[in-house]
């Protein structure tokens, strides 16, 4: 019943099943780690949970809380004219031409809601006096977290970097 070509055909099923395998979990965790393979010292922890219990390291590292004005101190105005290209749909840079925003001609140092003919939406007018650094930095880190209700739907610029640029650029424009 068994002869000897039975054998060799159901050993090298096996065999051919178990490469399967093997190479389906290499593309698997090739897939999974990006083609790290977890070894070495360039694999990192993606986050750590806080136990409140000492890792034995001894070494305590304190996290770089950027500062507004030390970033934009170091900003990019031809950076942030790139950046502008988001705002361009609805704001124009000429004085006076408002488009489904307000113009942004002068607009660091300008009074909130203070363009004649643009009829501003939500507490945008309640949330500061002038568009000042701060100010400009917190509506376009968030805009309707900044001003709860405004019409502007920009989802916001999580990078301060970016908006630091974008803020020194809006400043060169009629400043």
């Amino acid at each position: 019943m068994f002869d000897t070509m039975t054998l060799t055909k159901i050993v090298g099923g096996f065999c051919g099943m178990f490469l399967v395998f093997l190479l389906g979990g290499w593309v698997a965790e090739t897939v999974y780690h990006g083609g790290e393979g977890g070894h070495g010292d360039d694999h990192h922890q993606a986050y750590t949970i806080d136990t409140g219990e000492d890792d034995g390291h001894g070494e305590e590292v304190a996290e770089e809380v950027l500062d507004f004005a030390t970033v934009f101190a170091a900003a990019d105005a031809g950076k942030g004219e790139g950046l502008f290209r988001a705002c361009r749909a609805c704001h124009k840079l000429d004085d006076g031409a408002n488009g489904t925003g307000p113009h942004l001609y002068a607009v660091v140092g300008r009074s909130v809601g203070s363009v004649d003919g643009f009829n501003y939406s939500g507490n945008l007018v309640k949330v500061a006096d002038t568009w000042g650094l701060d100010e400009l930095n917190g509506f376009l880190e968030d805009p309707k977290g900044y001003a709860p209700g405004t019409k502007m739907a920009y989802k916001g610029m999580d990078d301060i970097e970016d908006r630091a640029n974008l803020i020194a650029y809006l400043e060169s424009i009629g400043g």
